[in-house]
């Protein structure tokens, strides 16, 4: 191969069993290598140690409140597509210790939690929830603030993303201009054939990676398949969100709209939205001091705003109501968080419809409304 030369930007192949060589390389340079799982009848992330560990030969079907994992008659490893855990969970934990604190001869002592965070690989990134890190990055690596916790975490990353040519009936990335190919922010993207992962370059990390592997210039006729392949993905996204350049003024000037209260009548309360959802970012910190009193700990926990408890304070419940706490996750959501960050806040994976027990539909709700309003 030494008359050819490798560069960010490149695409290449590699035959699939490549990628054992690739998170061999990750292990050996400290990463601890993540990826999908098959775990109790879901795809969870979890640590992968070889190419054998992935999902290989299963599909999904997925619909409002419906979630099923299927074996077909396929060898391909990511047909899948999102189960309910999210990459959120290793940059930004369900639960964190911010410090403890002891006493020792009337003398209270702090201890605060290493800076230093593992090295980690995520392999099998959509490109949806790599734009939902990005959305992350903005909400906690921001100029006038940085979270401390979330950082130290996150320049320890590398992102491998397998671009999604088989989305479930549920998503709707391509209205939010995240999928199903990503364009940048990985390290490396790969496009999964029948017998070759294509491969894309995206930073120095990446190009390292790939450099002593037996890699090929990606083949006119495997580049036409993939665009094919992409074609008919997007092709296959039903479910949109139209006009989304209107759609904060139109949920934020129609706040007394009676779809409020119709979705209030079904929804539960229950917080399976923001728990899958690969952008929400509400948390509360819980104090636990044991029985001697002499010691105890702080730590950061996920929270939720449908949660009655979350928007009490001194004088009441600024959002009482099931009603006032559905329209304060979709107009935020949709909405304010445009004006916040900059983009909306959702990326389109369709995980808040699949896991919703009362099966309620965001694109749904968004186009009622946009047909009432009209």
């Amino acid at each position: 191969m030494a008359d050819k030369k490798l560069t960010i930007g490149a695409k290449v192949s590699i035959k699939k069993k490549q990628l054992n060589e690739l998170i061999s390389s990750l292990q050996e340079l400290g990463y601890q290598t993540i990826g999908p799982k098959v775990r109790d009848g879901a795809i969870i992330y979890d640590t992968i140690r070889s190419l054998d560990e992935f999902p290989q030969g299963y599909t999904n079907e997925q619909e409002r409140g419906h979630y099923r994992l299927k074996l077909g008659n396929h060898e391909r490893y990511f047909d899948i597509t999102l189960g309910p855990d999210s990459w959120k969970k290793y940059l930004f934990p369900p639960r964190t210790e911010l410090f403890q604190v002891s006493r020792q001869n009337g003398r209270w002592s702090a201890v605060l939690p290493a800076k230093e965070q593992p090295k980690l690989a995520f392999i099998g990134v959509r490109p949806c929830e790599l734009a939902a890190i990005g959305i992350q990055d903005k909400v906690f690596i921001r100029d006038d603030f940085v979270d401390p916790i979330y950082y130290n975490r996150r320049v320890n990353v590398l992102t491998i993303v397998v671009n999604c040519l088989h989305p479930s009936r549920t998503c709707f990335c391509t209205s939010m201009q995240t999928g199903p190919k990503a364009e940048m922010g990985f390290d490396l993207s790969l496009t999964e054939l029948e017998e070759v992962f294509l491969v894309d370059i995206g930073s120095d990390a990446g190009l390292a990676l790939m450099q002593p592997l037996n890699w090929e210039p990606a083949s006119a006729y495997d580049l036409q398949i993939e665009e094919d392949e992409f074609i008919k993905a997007r092709n296959s996204i039903s479910r949109r969100i139209e006009n989304l350049h209107l759609v904060p003024d139109m949920l934020l000037d129609n706040l007394e709209h009676s779809r409020w209260d119709e979705v209030a009548t079904r929804c539960l309360s229950c917080t399976s939205c923001t728990q899958v959802c690969p952008t929400c970012f509400c948390w509360d910190v819980e104090d636990n001091t044991d029985l001697s009193g002499d010691n105890s700990k702080r730590e950061r926990v996920w929270d939720s705003c449908f949660n009655l408890s979350y928007s009490a304070q001194a004088g009441g419940n600024t959002r009482p109501t099931t009603k006032s706490r559905y329209r304060q996750w979709l107009t935020h959501k949709m909405g304010s968080w445009v004006k916040q960050f900059g983009e909306s806040g959702c990326v389109g994976c369709g995980r808040c419809i699949t896991w919703c027990p009362a099966k309620i539909d965001i694109t749904e709700e968004i186009k009622q409304m946009q047909d009432e309003v009209a």
